[in-house]
């Protein structure tokens, strides 16, 4: 399905707005990160991108990854992980699949090697259960290269793995010791 470009262009608008800058965006986030949909709707209205609630509804349902939720009430939104910003997203730690997956950039690998994932500017790192989605996501930023994460073996460990709502495998740290990088 082609996503036009209108949709995408909201959709990353929304996504700095709830993830990223939400002061600059003119909204407020509560702790868990969930923002009022009319407030949204208003601070996008401001910001030049007039968005009606049939439009935020197509964004929120043809997003790729899953990026937002919707209270259950339909009135508030929040984005369901990514965020560099303060929030609390209430997951709960899970025992991971054995194996997990992050997409990077053949230009990153050689420091990956050494210093292994590091969460930057987010609260954690992402991981993905799948070898698809991984390069997807590698391929945003540069020659995609795919590394292998030895999950279970972290788990037991004792590093804790989150999953949100959008089945994003979320962990502060992927140590150079659990990485297998296939190039």
């Amino acid at each position: 399905m082609t996503v036009p470009p209108r949709i995408v262009d909201l959709s990353k608008w929304l996504s700095w707005a709830l993830r990223h800058d939400p002061t600059a965006a003119g909204i407020t986030l509560d702790a868990a990160g969930w923002c009022d949909i009319d407030a949204v709707l208003a601070a996008a209205a401001r910001a030049g991108r007039t968005m009606p609630m049939a439009e935020l509804s197509q964004v929120v349902s043809t997003s790729d990854k899953k990026r937002f939720a919707l209270s259950d009430g339909g009135h508030l939104i929040r984005a369901n992980q990514g965020h560099s910003v303060p929030v609390e997203l209430g997951l709960a730690p899970q025992a991971p699949p054995h194996l997990l997956f992050h997409g990077t950039a053949d230009r990153f690998v050689a420091a990956i090697r050494t210093e292994g994932l590091k969460r930057q500017a987010r609260h954690h790192v992402h991981l993905s259960a799948d070898r698809g989605t991984a390069t997807s996501v590698g391929v945003r930023h540069g020659r995609p290269v795919v590394l292998v994460i030895a999950a279970g073996r972290m788990h037991a460990d004792g590093h804790l793995f989150y999953r949100s709502e959008n089945v994003v495998w979320l962990v502060e740290a992927v140590p150079p010791a659990y990485l297998g990088i296939e190039e």
